[in-house]
């Protein structure tokens, strides 16, 4: 047995380009121009943010209107976690 790896972000970045080809589940985002898990983690998008990227770009090849309201579900959450603030549709 080896010992521990040392972690490398750029070698990290250069496997997310290998990894991104490979989907598990599906193939809805195999034909994007960019994966949203390389966007989420090169603009260090929190999990709320990261959850409405995918959802938003997923619905039209997976869940439909299901995936707009988890993406507004996570739009609601940021609203109340970062703003402090609930969502009021008369405002």
């Amino acid at each position: 047995m080896t010992g521990p790896v040392e972690w490398s972000k750029a070698q990290s970045l250069k496997s997310l380009s290998t990894i991104s080809s490979v989907q598990h589940g599906g193939n809805h985002y195999l034909n994007l121009s960019i994966q949203p898990s390389d966007y989420i983690i090169k603009n260090k998008l929190n999990f709320c943010e990261g959850n409405v990227i995918k959802y938003v770009t997923r619905h039209r090849n997976k869940g439909q209107a299901a995936d707009i309201k988890k993406a507004i579900h996570y739009c609601m959450m940021l609203l109340e976690s970062e703003y402090g603030e609930s969502y009021d549709e008369t405002t």
